[in-house]
Parts: C-alpha cells; sequence; structure tokens
C-alpha cells in the first residue's frame, strides 16, 4: 500500500499489537473530528450524525478493546453525505475537511474493530492529505502536516502520556485554520 504515513510508523504499525493499532486511530480521529463536528455543528438535520461521530471518538480512546458496536457505526456513517458519492463532487471548503474528518473517523472505526495495520495506514493517509491541503491553501503553510507527521509517530511511540490533550488541541487548531479559509 503506497501512503503518505512515514516509515517508521508504518513499522510501528504492521509490527505492534492491536492496542497500539487502536491508539494510533483514536488521536488521528480525535484530531480529525473538528473539522466534521465544526463544519456540520447548527445544522438541524444533522444532530444525529454529530451523535454519531463525537461518541465515536470517545470509544475510539478505550485502546484496550475493540468496539462492539464498531461495524454498526461504520455502517451508519457510510450513510452521510460526505462519504455518498455525487456527480458534482466536493466542491467548497468546508464539505471538504468534513469529508476527511469522516473518513478518517471511518478508518479509524475499521481499525479499532481489526486491529488491521492496513485500515490504520490509510486512517492515518487521510489525515496527513487532508493536512497537506489545508498547509497549501493557508499563506506560509507546511506546519499541519508536519505536525500531524510528528503526533503520528509520537501515537506509536510507546508512550501516551499526553496524546489525548495534545490530539484535542492540534484538532482545535485545524477547525480555526479550515474557519480561515471559509469564504466570507
Amino acid at each position: 500500500m503506497d501512503t503518505l504515513v512515514t516509515g517508521s510508523v508504518v513499522e510501528a504499525l504492521r509490527t505492534g499489537d492491536g492496542d497500539a493499532v487502536r491508539l494510533y486511530v483514536a488521536a488521528c480521529a480525535e484530531r480529525m473530528a473538528p473539522l466534521f463536528i465544526g463544519m456540520r455543528a447548527g445544522m438541524p438535520d444533522r444532530a444525529a450524525d454529530l451523535d454519531l461521530c463525537v461518541e465515536s471518538v470517545h470509544g475510539l480512546w478505550y485502546a484496550d478493546r475493540a468496539l462492539p458496536d464498531a461495524a454498526e457505526r461504520v455502517r451508519g456513517l457510510e450513510g452521510f453525505p460526505e462519504l455518498r458519492p455525487c456527480e458534482e463532487g466536493i466542491t467548497d471548503v468546508a464539505g471538504t475537511y468534513a469529508f476527511f474528518g469522516v473518513l478518517v473517523l471511518r478508518y479509524a472505526l475499521l481499525a479499532n474493530t481489526s486491529a488491521d495495520a492496513d485500515h490504520a495506514l490509510s486512517c492515518g493517509h487521510a489525515a496527513l492529505t487532508a493536512m497537506g491541503l489545508l498547509d497549501q491553501n493557508l499563506a506560509g503553510g507546511g506546519v499541519f502536516r508536519a505536525e500531524e507527521e510528528a503526533l503520528q509517530a509520537r501515537s506509536v511511540s510507546g508512550d501516551a502520556a499526553g496524546l489525548w490533550e495534545a490530539s484535542v488541541a492540534s484538532g482545535r487548531e485545524r477547525f480555526r485554520a479550515v474557519l480561515g479559509c471559509l469564504p466570507r
């Protein structure tokens, strides 16, 4: 599988156990969830989708076990408009980042239940793709993808101390940056 994920992270995921895979995807999903949540907040017809996202990300942090209803959650996500192809594609900023937020969560849930390194790599690849795109759309870009690479490496380092806090802070910064890209 060709991926943007760095070689050391790929190796750690392929040789690690299920707990390592689950921690990695939980952290990726935590950093990307604010993009979906923030872009879709306030839309009354999306309240259940927002709840599914928030509850799923929360559940992913129990990395010592698979979520018993992960497959059901994946099926729920696959019904989201962001993951249903349409002829026009996604053309707006909010839609693009909401799509990446949902896509990362989908792969995170798949990896959580299977402990499959390939699903985890797809999760990380999607996050890196989104952050590369964000960097391209910001003056003086280059910080978000590098930060994502560093946080991905940290999440497979074996030292999870502070990972949740760092992921939450990163997710907030990403959301603020995307807000700055929205047309006024």
